[in-house]
């Protein structure tokens, strides 16, 4: 039975930023794609479609991530859609160089749905690196498919698909059953005193959300109660009795000099420690010392003395480069543009065209779409390749970083530094432009 835009199936893809989620994505959809805005987001998405044996792929590139917490749009709109969007298959794309750091969002997408692939991406860059990782180790510890690709690498790729394809048209006989994290004894405990409560109100399809859904109301997350309100009409926030366990459960752990916020943290180290133990049984190093150079460089970059200094002067160079650097390319467009609007002036002339006319055309919409090409096509071009430089060199998310605790105190996160500068390096080299 066909679904969305004519595919049989539809695949979310998943994962952190700067893996290669969006490499694999665009190599698999090819020209097949379409870009937009989540509705009522101004976050973008993207889906495409790609075809394996006689079967069509609706994939959807959700929002990067390193964690389904739900502090920014980002993360709500991933995990809404993994939740509620009715995915058939979610790839989870996580970095071979760094698997420990990446199997947090793992677990917390196997918590939400079992239809999950886990993709590890970069093996070339973790070769390099004398890394090894033993994915059938990997399939069995996480229980359910993992794949090894290089983005890049057109037969890695194929072996995707065949995953995806089998694991899809099998999904009857052959059921993958996610390995589910065990957390600590106070909060399993606290699990089980509402998880019934809360799988009653949900619909039968989406009754093995109740364990995460719990979770969730544990952690006071506000976002999910309207997740659940818009996606599936529940108000759980209301409901007398889902809301006299949680009162209980906050007495309880009153009486015992605990809160919500134990459980919390309590949460998250069981997420980091099991990712260490996985990491520790699947992950060979031949070199230890693969990332102490990176460590070096982590401890200038980040730290309290030399970040914030470092980041400055880094940005102001980027600037003074984009506004100084714009000088000579935006003097020959207008030079260039100066010289057409001349001989169309003089075209003009010559077919004795009305005056109201020539200025209608040349003086008012040839003039100020040449002047504001010449004046802003300069910066844009050479601000937005230094700044994907920078985050190549995976300095960008150490910049989120250091402004995180400032963005904080606004009710933000440090990303949204980074959107910040974008819109300053722009807008300011076409003030100085102008």
């Amino acid at each position: 039975m066909k679904k969305q835009y004519g595919c049989d199936y539809t695949i979310a893809f998943a994962g952190n930023p700067n893996v290669g989620k969006t490499s694999i994505f665009n190599n698999l959809t090819g020209m097949h794609q379409h870009t937009g805005n989540w509705p009522g987001k101004t976050v973008s998405n993207a889906y495409g479609k790609c075809s394996y044996n006689d079967k069509d792929f609706l994939l959807v590139d959700l929002p990067g991530t390193y964690s389904l917490m739900s502090n920014s749009s980002e993360e709500e709109i991933a995990r809404d859609y993994i939740c509620f969007g009715n995915p058939d298959l979610c790839v989870v794309v996580v970095d071979a160089t760094c698997l420990e750091r990446n199997l947090n969002l793992v677990f917390q997408i196997l918590e939400m749905t079992p239809n999950v692939i886990v993709c590890v991406n970069l093996l070339d860059e973790a070769k390099k690196k004398s890394i090894e990782i033993n994915l059938e180790l990997l399939s069995e510890l996480l229980g359910v498919p993992v794949v090894g690709t290089i983005a890049n690498k057109s037969k890695t790729l194929k072996k995707l698909l065949e995953v995806i394809y089998s694991t899809l048209e099998n999904h009857n006989n052959i059921q993958s059953v996610p390995s589910k994290l065990k957390y600590s004894p106070d909060v399993e405990e606290c699990i089980s005193m509402i998880e019934e409560d809360v799988k009653s109100k949900l619909p039968s399809e989406k009754q093995y959300l109740s364990r995460w859904i719990s979770l969730k109301l544990l952690d006071e997350n506000i976002s999910i109660n309207e997740a659940l309100k818009s996606s599936l009409h529940i108000d759980l926030e209301n409901d007398s009795d889902i809301q006299e366990k949680l009162n209980q459960i906050k007495a309880d752990l009153s009486n015992e000099s605990s809160s919500i916020t134990s459980i919390r943290d309590s949460i998250v180290s069981s997420i980091i420690s099991e990712a260490e133990k996985i990491r520790e049984k699947t992950c060979i190093f031949a070199n230890s010392k693969y990332n102490l150079k990176s460590r070096k460089i982590d401890k200038i970059l980040t730290s309290k003395k030399f970040g914030i200094p470092i980041m400055i002067a880094f940005l102001a160079v980027i600037f003074w480069i984009t506004i100084a650097g714009a000088n000579y390319p935006s003097s020959l467009l207008s030079n260039m543009f100066g010289t057409i609007q001349d001989k169309l002036l003089i075209i003009f002339h010559n077919l004795n065209i009305p005056e109201f006319w020539t200025n209608l055309l040349i003086y008012g919409m040839y003039q100020t779409v040449t002047w504001v090409i010449a004046v802003m096509l300069p910066p844009m071009a050479i601000f937005f390749p230094l700044f994907t430089l920078l985050e190549d060199l995976g300095y960008l998310p150490r910049i989120a970083f250091n402004l995180d605790n400032y963005f904080k105190k606004a009710c933000s996160t440090g990303k949204q530094a980074l959107t910040m500068c974008m819109g300053f390096g722009c807008n300011a080299a076409g003030v100085i432009r102008l």
